[in-house]
């Protein structure tokens, strides 16, 4: 079996965590809770005069009108075609940075490093990441357009301002979700507990809280489990948060912002390229959810981490000369 337990590991292990996994699942939910209302802030207060204008049209305001789940969801999807609210959003995601941190310093009581946050090759890994993570996007794409599931054509009219402010915050909404997932919620089970578990955890909690989002199927929640385990093994990888920082940030922005594809659910945002479901089948192009809803998803995936598996065991393999 491959040694999956690398040296950020030992450090959380030295934390003043419980070892008791029910609780550090509750206190892990309680931290989520935290993150998110934090997270959601600035994107509530930008929010407020474009929803009351959305109500009143539909004239929800009125007295006794109550809105649905379905609806509610509606009308928050609409609020996020407007990129001010939705870079807004993405941006606001570095509380969750900055929270996962200090919960992991000051209540767990354990250092940074042991999330995975060195200062050794910081830059060389986060560019290698994003090479990865923009090499497994691209190679999705193209398998949907040569299957005939999605078709694509360079944008006519490209808004190169607001592309970049995207890739900024894709920047912090990547590092966030790595930081909250894998450097405090894996690391933390993982060094009280079985990395294996760690994995486990981590990576069914990541899908987890994609749930609500919009086009939501059991494929793409399959899939959003395996990109929390290759995540995982590639972190293990390298012993290093930053790595998968990039993969992550650039895995959404060129699937949103490069290729044009919706991002887990969300509405297409400015773009490149644009890419068009050709083809009804869901299982294909992702349906509505977007192309990480897609087989050829889960096939990269599958190859992504079998591959790191074996650059773990054979850099775990006794060296002959």
């Amino acid at each position: 079996m491959i040694n999956l337990k690398p040296k950020m590991f030992d450090e959380a292990s030295k934390s003043h965590a419980s070892p008791n996994l029910a609780v550090q699942l509750i206190s892990f939910v309680v931290l989520f809770l935290v993150i998110y209302l934090a997270e959601s802030i600035v994107p509530a207060i930008l929010s407020y005069q474009p929803l009351m204008d959305i109500l009143t049209e539909q004239g929800k305001l009125d007295e006794g009108q109550k809105l649905s789940i379905s609806e509610a969801i509606e009308y928050s999807a609409k609020l996020t075609e407007s990129p001010r609210i939705m870079i807004s959003m993405l941006i606001s995601t570095v509380a969750g940075t900055l929270l996962s941190i200090f919960y992991c310093r000051f209540i767990e009581m354990r250092t940074v490093s042991s999330m995975g946050v060195r200062k050794r090759r910081l830059v060389p890994n986060y560019f290698i990441g994003i090479g990865v993570g923009l090499l497994m996007m691209t190679t999705i794409t193209m398998l949907t357009v040569l299957s005939g599931a999605n078709s694509i054509k360079l944008c006519s009219d490209i808004n190169v301002k607001i592309i970049l402010l995207f890739l900024l915050g894709f920047f912090f909404q990547g590092m966030s979700e790595e930081f909250i997932f894998r450097g405090c919620l894996m690391n933390s089970v993982g060094g009280k507990h079985s990395p294996y578990l760690a994995i486990a955890i981590s990576s069914v909690a990541f899908a987890a809280a994609h749930l609500a989002n919009p086009g939501i199927s059991v494929l793409a929640m399959i899939n959003l489990t395996l990109f929390g385990v290759f995540a995982a093994v590639y972190m293990i990888y390298f012993d290093d948060i930053w790595g998968v920082c990039a993969i992550h940030s650039i895995w959404n922005f060129s699937q949103g912002n490069i290729f044009g594809i919706s991002v887990s659910g969300s509405v297409n945002a400015e773009s490149v390229f644009r890419t068009v479901n050709k083809s009804d089948s869901a299982v294909l192009n992702g349906g509505n959810f977007g192309i990480e809803g897609s087989i050829f998803t889960t096939l990269v995936l599958c190859a992504g981490t079998a591959v790191m598996l074996l650059l773990i065991k054979k850099k775990q393999s006794p060296k002959t000369k």
